[in-house]
């Protein structure tokens, strides 16, 4: 059998719900999956996570391939629209962060917080921006980030540590986290 054969023959298992055929051919294309979402979000840690978004994806809705022959031109596609929705979610994020308004502190001590976060991990800076500085609510933070509560909780806490680490112990971060978490 040639390898043509043997690939279309893995689609026509995975289709059936076979998920040693599916495991196969996700190995067989994870390096082209990951090089391809790595070129759109130009971040390791951002096309790993599009790629297990998109296998995840591809895996529930694996029936919905027509014609075995296509199936990495469908996968590809799953992959693309994952990039762009972390593209614009980033892009989204960076909007904010350009509009935090200086408030309460002199303008030395805001352009130290801006140089601050944007040296933080990129998920605590996104739930600090959102929660501190536009007031959204932890659960639409979860929402509109994709992650859970908790997890918002705890990348609120860790940030605020790291930010307070930075900016030695600075008051500011005292006096804005006494909203509560």
């Amino acid at each position: 059998m040639d390898l043509r054969t043997e690939h279309t023959e893995l689609v026509r298992r995975a289709i059936k719900q076979d998920e040693a055929a599916f495991e196969q051919l996700i190995l067989l294309h994870s390096e082209q999956l990951y090089r391809t979402a790595y070129v759109y979000v130009k971040n390791e840690q951002d096309a790993l996570d599009v790629v297990q978004e998109t296998v995840y994806k591809a895996f529930i809705s694996i029936g919905q391939v027509k014609e075995p022959k296509y199936f990495v031109t469908w996968l590809t596609k799953i992959l693309i629209r994952n990039c762009y929705r972390v593209l614009n979610q980033q892009t989204a994020v960076a909007d904010l962060i350009e509009q935090i308004p200086v408030k309460e502190s002199s303008r030395e001590e805001h352009l130290d917080l801006i140089d601050a976060l944007s040296h933080l991990r990129k998920e605590y800076r996104d739930v600090l921006v959102l929660f501190y500085f536009h007031d959204v609510p932890m659960k639409e933070i979860a929402s509109f980030i994709g992650i859970t509560l908790n997890t918002v909780k705890t990348y609120l806490r860790r940030g605020r540590e790291e930010l307070k680490k930075q900016l030695g112990g600075l008051d500011y971060v005292e006096a804005r986290s006494s909203k509560g978490v």
